[in-house]
């Protein structure tokens, strides 16, 4: 029988780690192993094009040799999850390799392997996953492209997994004609669909525009020089190990020993040598930095500067115009697309559509479905959107109940329709002391527009979610019954009492979990301490019981007297 993992708070963990006094210990083996599987998963979920150069250092901090299994792992998993951000997770790996090739090519053979199993199940999904992972890592040249051309020649009924055809022109040219030769003949036999018959036409097209507007690693990504990246060849004919075993906690007998060399290798990577290298290094590089910032002022003093805004003023004119002439919001995507956008400039287009749809006096689906396309087309405007929304609430107090409904709604239809990622609903807090009356008026409308966009049932599944309950560990507070009660009365206020049933079976049984909770604390403290903090603990405790005790007992008086009446 599989031991069950026991969750600790990163604090009480860290604390279990100071109190063990053998560093080799098994013990303090596997805390650090749970601590490290920890790390890796956050550091892996919330990269995204925009902090992938930040991350990696924190990753490299990691004993990426030790815990390569659960890297791979998290990898996997997240790119399943988030297949918009494949190329995101393809860099991080391609940057990986070139210090641990070894990982490179655990994760390779992985992703192979679990497509071969999803090609002989027939799951579309994580087959159309594992094909789009594969394509990036071609991209990134953590993978050979002949694995490329092996997909190809499989998948032939499905054309749309060519994602990485502008690097098989460059790599592999005669190859990707007589890939382009298979579909010739697929289309001369006539014996396909006529949606397969148009994207195979489409691919023509575009080879024949020699992929321009589909580069193999777009700009942000490209983040290992050609010379340095390590390419793995592997074929789909030969059998493959995936190392599940490296996934699971063992206990290392030179566990110390190989925790200072990775030490030492992490110092090697991150360039942190000692003081008297970097000053001379530093030193030597003086003159070279001063001839560069003398080259840039020269440039900056050519450049004429806007400081006016006067072009930010003129685009946002631009966008607001073409929003309110236009007569749907395809053509409105349309023309807003036509527009020229400086990089940045992007949130500009996020801000003014908000704010449209704000001053309405009603809300109009128009804006949700302008708002949704647009993230459906670029995930920039997505990422925005996620970025307006911490805005909004953050100022809610700010806007008028007519302004505050348009919004919700708004929100309430990205939502409903995945076009904006769920998560965003953790920077909402339901608390007493964390919301106040305009942020519960939000609160209440956006989640009537979910239920009523979804329905009660669908919503609920969404909130039950196991792997977005930290997403919603802020909406369904857990950390005492005061909170816990809170949110349970404020969704059946709203009419929407039907999604806190599990709730409420958590709130039956929190006396006995915070007395094991305290049971356990006190037992970890020292005799002083317990007896000094130990009676407020169980005063605050019992204080807890008795308000839940006296509430079920108010309760069963009044079923009692509707039974009488």
């Amino acid at each position: 029988m599989m031991k069950k993992a026991i969750y600790f708070p990163p604090f009480k963990l860290a604390r279990r780690m100071k109190e063990v006094q053998d560093k080799s210990s098994v013990e303090y083996q596997r805390l650090t192993w749970d601590a490290l599987r920890k790390s890796i998963n956050g550091l892996v979920n919330k990269v995204n094009a925009a902090n992938v150069k930040n991350i990696i250092p924190e990753l490299f901090s990691e004993n990426l040799i030790r815990g390569s299994g659960l890297f791979c792992r998290s990898c996997m998993k997240s790119q399943m999850a988030f297949p918009g951000f494949t190329d995101v997770f393809a860099a991080l790996v391609a940057v990986v390799n070139t210090k641990f090739p070894e990982v490179g090519e655990l994760l390779l053979r992985r992703v192979v392997l679990q497509l071969k199993r999803a090609y002989k199940r027939n799951d579309k999904p994580q087959l159309l996953a594992a094909v789009k992972f594969i394509a990036h890592l071609v991209n990134q040249l953590v993978a050979h492209e002949i694995i490329a051309l092996e997909l190809l020649t499989v998948l032939l009924e499905n054309p749309t997994d060519s994602k990485c055809g502008s690097l098989l022109q460059d790599l592999s040219p005669k190859g990707l004609h007589g890939i382009f030769e298979r579909f010739r003949g697929i289309l001369h036999e006539g014996e396909i669909d006529k949606r397969v018959q148009f994207l195979i036409e489409g691919l023509f097209a575009i080879r024949k525009a020699k992929f321009q507007g589909y580069p193999a690693i777009r700009p942000g990504l490209d983040l290992v020089e050609q010379e340095d990246q390590i390419t793995h060849e592997i074929s789909l004919q030969e059998e493959i190990d995936p190392e599940i075993a490296l996934d699971i906690f063992k206990p290392d007998p030179n566990f110390l020993e190989n925790e200072k060399r990775y030490e030492e290798l992490k110092k090697t990577i991150l360039g942190e040598e000692s003081e008297d290298e970097e000053g001379s290094d530093a030193a030597s590089d003086v003159d070279d930095e001063d001839e560069d910032d003398d080259a840039e002022e020269d440039e900056e003093q050519m450049k004429i500067r806007d400081e006016t805004e006067t072009n930010l003023v003129n685009l946002r004119r631009t966008i607001y115009l073409t929003i309110m002439s236009s007569a749907d919001f395809e053509e409105a995507g349309h023309k807003l697309l036509k527009i020229k956008l400086e990089p940045g400039q992007e949130m500009e287009l996020n801000i003014m559509l908000l704010e449209c749809c704000s001053q309405e006096r009603t809300y109009l689906r128009y804006y949700g479905l302008l708002g949704q396309q647009f993230c459906m087309i670029n995930k920039v405007y997505q990422e925005n959107f996620d970025k307006c929304f911490v805005q909004q609430y953050s100022m809610i107090h700010r806007l008028e109940t007519n302004r505050l409904r348009n919004v919700a709604k708004f929100f309430a239809h990205l939502l409903g329709t995945d076009a904006l990622p769920w998560h965003v609903l953790a920077y909402i807090r339901l608390t007493e002391e964390d919301t106040t009356s305009s942020s519960r008026i939000f609160i209440k409308i956006l989640f009537q527009e979910l239920s009523e966009h979804l329905g009660i049932r669908l919503l609920n599944e969404r909130l039950n979610d196991p792997t977005m309950q930290d997403s919603f560990e802020s909406i369904f507070p857990r950390d005492n019954p005061k909170n816990t009660r809170f949110s349970i009365n404020f969704f059946t206020s709203i009419g929407l009492g039907g999604i806190t049933e599990n709730f409420r079976e958590y709130l039956k049984n929190m006396p006995r979990l915070i007395m094991q909770q305290e049971q356990a604390a006190s037992e970890s403290e020292s005799d002083e301490e317990s007896d000094s903090s130990g009676s407020l603990v169980t005063g605050s405790a019992s204080s807890e019981l008795d308000s839940l005790s006296s509430d079920e007992s108010e309760r069963n008086n009044r079923h009692k007297k509707r039974r009488r009446d």
